[in-house]
């Protein structure tokens, strides 16, 4: 279908409230926090990052540990791409929303509408806003692109059913040199503690070896944008560190039935 701005101008918060603070104050000093107490360092070759997508209080501190790597890079990027995906609706390729702009109580972050555009045009994404509508494995990581570069301009993707090599082909098209990425997903999910430990730990090993056969959707719901990141990152040469690995059973507590959390760095 020809690329539209047809839904309304901004696509709302939908887990504000929730999954995150939904005060201004409160979310940004909950952001500030996590940041703040993130041991980072400066990267100035930093091109992207995998980070949780759940509550704050499960995965807010894991996902700050990334993206306060994304404070020491070297220049501004012009702006950030974000993947993961389809909770809720089901739907074949992967999907931008027709929105120009998400909300969240920190403002509005704008879309790359041409950077959509084109992906629309060599047809690898579709505009769907339906996957978009209560999706929050994206909104939840905009705060703390705000609270780090301000309303920076984004171009959000999520994947339905496809292939790893089509959401690699995607990427590759809009991650550039001044462009960061960011990978959205959680790992095992519902497990009881020491399992889900071990679980995760061979999907952070297969992360680090850039083995993307290795993730299925039993270790990461954003497996296949995890997948097209390896495929693509492996072509591009990058580096891929471990900041962190936990689950919710180490943030929030309940150790009987846990979902994993893992954040990376590339460059």
């Amino acid at each position: 279908m020809p690329y539209k701005l047809t839904a309304p101008r901004s696509r709302p918060a939908v887990v504000a409230g929730s999954f995150y603070p939904a005060s201004a104050a409160n979310l940004r000093r909950t952001v500030s926090g996590f940041l703040a107490s993130a041991q980072s360092s400066e990267r100035p070759g930093l091109s992207g990052i995998i980070v949780p997508h759940a509550g704050y209080v499960y995965s807010g501190a894991i996902a700050g540990r990334a993206f306060a790597s994304m404070g020491g890079v070297k220049s501004r990027p012009h702006r950030c791409v974000i993947v993961g995906p389809s909770h809720f609706v089901p739907f074949n390729g992967i999907a931008a929303p027709s929105h120009a702009a998400f909300a969240t109580p920190l403002g509005e972050m704008p879309i790359d509408t041409d950077a959509v555009k084109a992906l629309v045009t060599q047809d690898r994404v579709v505009i769907d806003d339906g996957p978009h509508e209560r999706e929050h494995a994206i909104e939840v990581e905009l705060p703390f692109l705000q609270a780090i570069f301000g309303n920076l301009p984004i171009v959000p993707l999520l994947f339905g059913i496809t292939s790893a090599r089509a959401v690699a082909a995607a990427i590759a098209e809009v991650w550039t040199e001044k462009t960061l990425l960011v990978v959205s997903s959680d790992l095992s999910h519902y497990e009881h503690y020491e399992a889900a430990r071990s679980h995760d730990r061979r999907t952070a090993e297969a992360i680090e070896a850039s083995d993307e056969g290795a993730i299925g959707p039993a270790d990461a719901c954003g497996h296949l944008a995890i997948r097209g990141t390896l495929i693509e990152a492996k072509r591009r040469g990058l580096a891929i560190e471990r900041v962190d690995l936990r689950n919710s059973g180490d943030t929030a507590g309940d150790k009987q039935s846990v979902v994993g959390y893992g954040a990376w760095v590339m460059g």
